[in-house]
């Protein structure tokens, strides 16, 4: 079985190439571009390809992989609203995703960014640098005995509000079915999340009802002075309400790992180049706002969690016995 894999990191090659003697038959080949109109003809002659959380397959590019003989699309991570799935479906292309790899990693730095807004830590940083060791415009408020709201109570979720709970702050849960073993959270409504919530943190996934789900709206109902956090999927929040919103001083902060207008930014070194868009430089503009590049997964044991899945799943779809699981 040939894999074509595109928009490859260097951590990304690292990763695969530790485990691939284990795949007997499998054979990768590595590309740093990003599949598109341009590159996806390179796939003639693979049996799969493999992209990531930024990748556009959409209907087009699926038609040009179906003519090239491409029948299996890996996703080495867990979303997948970056697929035309209806193109996949009927050009007969299975798609194939890692649900699961490390909740606890995006969890962790979730709560990261929790901590860095709330503690002022990248303000600090910068200002002792310069010799600036006053503590004016660094107060934070103390985690313990707050209430942290938990939209979506899936595996990071999960791990996210047994690590609040660790700490010591009250739990709440807004999500469509309860998880086991979150006997110490209470399930509200999102309008209760919102109301009651100090820490507010998003983990759920892009579909038609949570596009949004962060508007002017749900932002006047929180609130003032919290926190929100998003290491999940950009468009749960509207941008522009959010900077409504921090404008509106009703945050004391915004930690973002995700956002909406990220598109070519993610995972890309674009330090000499000029932002086709003024949002992130906005976002950036705000003191008590912190954006990164999408890093959530970013560890030794979560890229060897992908690598192990992404592969399983090669295999298992080569030999005709597909995970059913992990098909999306």
């Amino acid at each position: 079985m040939k894999i074509l894999f595109y928009d490859t990191k260097p951590y990304d090659r690292a990763s695969f190439e530790k485990i691939l003697d284990k795949y007997d038959g499998i054979t990768v080949d590595f590309l740093k571009t990003d599949i598109s109109s341009y590159t996806v003809n390179l796939s003639k002659g693979y049996d799969a390809v493999c992209v990531f959380v930024a990748s556009e397959v959409n209907k087009n590019i699926i038609g040009k992989l179906a003519e090239n003989g491409v029948k299996l699309i890996l996703l080495r991570c867990a979303g997948y609203n970056n697929v035309d799935l209806a193109a996949a479906k009927e050009k007969g292309i299975t798609v194939m995703h890692v649900p699961a790899y490390s909740p606890e990693a995006v969890a962790e730095h979730a709560l990261a960014l929790a901590f860095a807004v709330n503690r002022h830590i990248h303000k600090a940083y910068i200002k002792v640098r310069e010799n600036n060791f006053s503590l004016v415009g660094l107060t934070g408020m103390n985690f313990h005995g707050k209430t942290a709201g938990i939209i979506g109570a899936g595996k990071i979720g999960s791990a996210m509000a047994e690590m609040c709970h660790g700490i010591g702050m009250k739990v709440i849960c807004y999500d469509k079915g309860k998880a086991q073993g979150l006997d110490f959270a209470e399930y509200v409504s999102l309008d209760e999340l919102f109301r009651r919530s100090d820490l507010i943190s998003l983990h759920c996934p892009l579909v038609n009802d949570t596009y949004h789900i962060i508007d002017l709206e749900a932002i006047e109902k929180m609130k003032d002075g919290v926190i929100l956090v998003n290491t999940s999927r950009g468009a749960l929040i509207s941008t522009e309400d959010l900077i409504k919103g921090i404008r509106m001083h009703k945050f004391s902060g915004v930690g973002l790992d995700v956002y909406e207008e990220e598109g070519e930014n993610v995972f890309e070194n674009r330090e000499d180049d000029i932002l086709e868009t003024s949002v992130t430089a906005r976002l950036l503009s705000f003191p008590n706002v912190i954006v990164t590049s999408h890093q959530g997964f970013l560890t030794g044991e979560a890229l060897e969690a992908i690598s192990i899945t992404t592969l399983e799943n090669a295999r298992s779809f080569h030999e005709g016995r597909v995970i059913e699981n992990n098909v999306v």
